[in-house]
């Protein structure tokens, strides 16, 4: 089945870091593009940061620059967001996905992300 699982989210005061995961099943972070996106409250959905197939180049947002830091495991298959320094704006579900090489196209489906709160 091809899929990615987010983890990691949860409940935060603002300063505090938090690291996300993105678990694939049916693809490989050595075949794609990969990024985090987000989606808050009445907002649409926006790119936050990708890392591409091998690695050695990434995008951030303005929002995120400096504070996250996108990675990938190959040997896990994981995708990882460190969060650091949050804040109250950072409040979002975040959802990862396959993209389309130094674009913000989605190649799969949305998995049901996890929950990121960041309490001022």
């Amino acid at each position: 089945q091809v899929q990615q699982v987010e983890s990691g989210g949860g409940l935060v005061q603002a300063g505090g870091s938090l690291r996300l995961s993105c678990t694939a099943s049916g693809w490989t972070f050595n075949d794609y593009a990969a990024a985090w996106f987000r989606q808050a409250p009445g907002k649409e959905r926006e790119l936050v940061a990708r890392i591409n197939w091998s690695g050695d180049s990434t995008y951030y947002a303005d929002s995120v620059k400096g504070r996250f830091t996108i990675s990938k495991d190959s040997v896990s298959n994981t995708m990882y967001l460190q969060m650091n320094s949050l804040k109250s704006e950072d409040t979002a579900v975040y959802y990862c996905n396959r993209v389309l090489a130094n674009s913000r196209i989605v190649l799969g489906s949305w998995g049901q992300g996890t929950q990121v709160t960041v309490s001022s």
